[in-house]
């Protein structure tokens, strides 16, 4: 089969989505790149890097799906799975440790400086998942009970469990239902995003925060009224997009927990 003149595999609805996802994750590192650390020595904020190197990942994997390896793709879902639980972690873990008598969290300084390595996921994640600060959070995530199956699926296709995984990297097989694992690869990428998503903005909510105040004040005028709880119209977008259209019930947990003026 030649994917490049088939139509239904080239229009499918994932190669918006990531492209889409990709010009966020490129948004959100440029707007966030002007708040600081707290906890490490870095002057331009960590997740600004953080960010587009999950850009890059989510370009990395359109370009390879759109050769048809499915396969692959997933091994790189697996990667941007993981970058989100690593960002959560450090974020969450940096508020934990840092206060008046330790300025620097050695944990996280030295794995910004390449001196340590990150706990393993399963740790991680099970410092993410005990966090009383988060407890709100990830009952809501853990109620739906799928990201066990992404995490799943993942490791199936990078490890090839299974025999069905690796034929649908071979593009030269008829697949009838090879546009099915789109759907199902849409789904979870989506479903990661959401979880990001969540975690981050209840965790950094000035994240969420449009230009409007310091633009007012670079211009030397007064700025409207709360214009620091204003939310930047791309972050608006994307959460209508996603959280709000598929996970109401954290959507509305972060909107009431927060003092961003989310529609």
């Amino acid at each position: 089969m030649n994917l490049e003149f088939d139509k239904e595999y080239q229009e499918h609805p994932i190669f918006e989505q990531l492209k889409n996802y990709s010009i966020f994750y490129s948004s959100l590192s440029y707007s966030t790149m002007g708040f600081a650390t707290i906890g490490t020595l870095g002057i331009i904020n960590m997740d600004t890097y953080v960010f587009t190197s999950m850009q890059g990942t989510l370009e990395s994997i359109q370009s390879i799906l759109q050769l048809g390896r499915i396969n692959d793709s997933y091994a790189l879902l697996r990667k941007f799975y993981d970058s989100t639980v690593i960002n959560i972690y450090t974020n969450i873990y940096l508020q934990e440790q840092s206060s008046l008598d330790s300025l620097i969290v050695e944990q996280i300084e030295n794995w910004r400086r390449g001196k340590e390595k990150m706990p393993r996921f399963g740790q991680i994640s099970k410092h993410i998942n005990k966090s009383s600060r988060l407890q709100s959070v990830t009952e809501l995530i853990n109620k739906q009970g799928n990201y066990e199956k992404i995490r799943d699926r993942c490791n199936d296709h990078t490890h090839y469990n299974f025999y069905h995984n690796l034929l649908i990297n071979d593009n030269e097989i008829h697949l009838p239902e090879r546009t099915k694992y789109l759907d199902r690869f849409s789904i979870d990428l989506r479903d990661i995003l959401i979880q990001h998503l969540a975690y981050l903005f209840y965790l950094q909510p000035h994240y969420m925060s449009s230009s409007d105040y310091m633009d007012y004040r670079d211009l030397g005028l007064e700025p409207p009224e709360n214009s620091q709880y204003f939310v930047a119209t791309f972050i608006q977008e994307m959460m209508n997009e996603t959280v709000r259209k598929h996970r109401p019930d954290i959507y509305e947990l972060i909107k009431n927990n927060t003092e961003m003026e989310l529609e």
